[in-house]
């Protein structure tokens, strides 16, 4: 019998197969994480009313990435799992109804694109040049967001089978265009005429469905572990069902980011508004702390998944604690760059003498929560690749509802602004102390009685 490619992650030495499968993902990301940044530099050079309209996009735009990549989270947990069970056709069911599902929340979006973008923005602002623009750029962004639900849905399917250089590939083929495109569209370069956030927009869209068809492409005419056809296709309530057993947690954990900004924004704001320039610049440079660990988290899911399903505890546990020991590592090098570097990257911004006194004491005492971070994020990856996305829902709705926000609201009532940034170690030490205490529950119902069953069956 001929061996699949993801046999690899039940075979392949777990540090050598981490690896391998976590870089594509952590620099695409990084990728991700520029463009972010060179995406607003564009926008802001538009006018102020341009930067709003899209700053008050971002709550349509997050939920749509959250509703997309919650719901592959959930694919990519039952393929992997599948996989390891050595369910190959179930595993090929699933990713065909993935593509399915990403098309139906596609028309969702489309829905809301077509008819309720003003009732959005009016409720926001009355300045009809900022509710123009953010029309302009949300119902495009919306109306033709299928690009990203589709490549989301095929790259996540292609990590299940342990395969990450076509996913960074598709991540880049995105980004890249985007960056390329924003210019271009935005200010008119090349003849064209210049327009705006609607260009900035368009931009945004190319790049999706450009990265879009290179993913049907390769879907289509490569060999992989798991198969998408609609030939003979049977709908299976139970599969979608299975789907978003984890991908609905994951799609709240991912959505509550937005809740929990626009809530610090209300608090800090009555002591300065650079207190909410130096948080927005903050989440920008965090990210590229962040975004690595996220990215072996996309590494280390499909091996625990894969190794859960194939009863392997040995490899299963190896990988939580080498991915555990890894990110760790990441952590401490973004915290002494904050500690020692504060000041250098809030010059990246152009900070004012006040944005630069509250940021260089924000940015510091944030920072403290990282390493607490890195042990949460990869204890939450563990949850969701075994099938248990209900606990990492919890931990991220303590972390960032039920603990950050009341701990920053009463520090604010009875503190100064620099002692309101500890609500961030607050919350992620408490959140860490819950998630070890799930891991352990968890381990004991689920894990430790694990037989290795993988010798008998290879």
């Amino acid at each position: 019998m001929s061996q699949h490619p993801q046999n690899k992650m039940g075979t392949m030495p777990v540090g050598k197969l981490l690896i391998s499968m976590s870089l594509p993902a952590m620099f695409s990301m990084l990728i991700q994480a520029l463009y972010n940044v060179v995406d607003s530099i564009y926008v802001a050079q538009i006018g102020e009313d341009a930067l709003t309209a899209v700053s008050l996009a971002f709550p349509v735009q997050n939920f749509l990435i959250a509703v997309s990549v919650g719901t592959c989270i959930g694919l990519n947990s039952l393929i992997s799992r599948r996989l390891g069970e050595r369910r190959e056709h179930e595993a090929s069911l699933a990713a065909t109804h993935g593509v399915l599902i990403a098309l139906v929340e596609w028309v969702g979006f489309l829905i809301f694109g077509l008819f309720f973008c003003r009732i959005f923005f009016q409720a926001f602002t009355d300045n009809p040049t900022v509710i123009q623009m953010g029309i302009d750029y949300t119902s495009i962004v919306t109306i033709f967001s299928f690009g990203c639900f589709v490549e989301i849905t095929l790259e996540k399917t292609l990590q299940a089978t342990g395969n990450m250089i076509y996913p960074m590939l598709f991540q880049l083929t995105g980004a890249i265009t985007n960056i390329i495109l924003d210019p271009i569209f935005i200010f008119g370069w090349f003849g064209l005429p210049a327009m705006g956030v609607k260009g900035a927009a368009i931009a945004t869209v190319g790049g999706q469905i450009l990265s879009m068809f290179f993913a049907i492409y390769i879907i289509v005419r490569k060999e992989h572990a798991v198969q998408i056809h609609f030939k003979g296709f049977r709908f299976s309530g139970q599969i979608v069902k299975d789907i978003f057993a984890v991908g609905f947690p994951s799609i709240i954990m991912q959505s509550i980011s937005s809740v929990m900004i626009m809530v610090l924004n209300n608090i800090l704001i009555v002591f300065s508004q650079a207190a909410v320039a130096v948080l927005g610049v903050y989440f920008k440079l965090q990210s590229f702390i962040f975004m690595p660990v996220f990215g072996l988290g996309h590494g280390s899911m499909p091996i625990m998944g894969y190794n859960f399903g194939a009863r392997n505890k040995k490899r299963l546990v190896h990988t939580l604690k080498l991915s555990s020991t890894i990110s760790l590592c990441i952590m401490i090098v973004g915290l002494l760059i904050f500690q020692f570097g504060a000041k250098y990257l809030l010059m990246m911004f152009n900070a004012s003498e006040e944005m630069m006194e509250i940021g260089i004491s924000a940015l510091r005492t944030i920072s403290l929560c990282f390493p607490a971070a890195a042990l949460g994020i990869s204890f939450s990856n563990f949850f969701q690749a075994i099938g248990e996305g209900k606990n990492s829902l919890l931990i991220s709705v303590l972390r960032q509802l039920f603990i950050l926000l009341p701990a920053a609201w009463l520090i604010s009532r009875i503190g100064t602004l620099n002692q309101v940034w500890l609500a961030f170690p607050i919350a992620e030490v408490f959140a860490l102390i819950v998630s070890i205490l799930l891991l352990k529950l968890t381990y004991k119902s689920k894990i430790h009685d694990m037989e290795y069953l993988a010798t008998e069956e290879e």
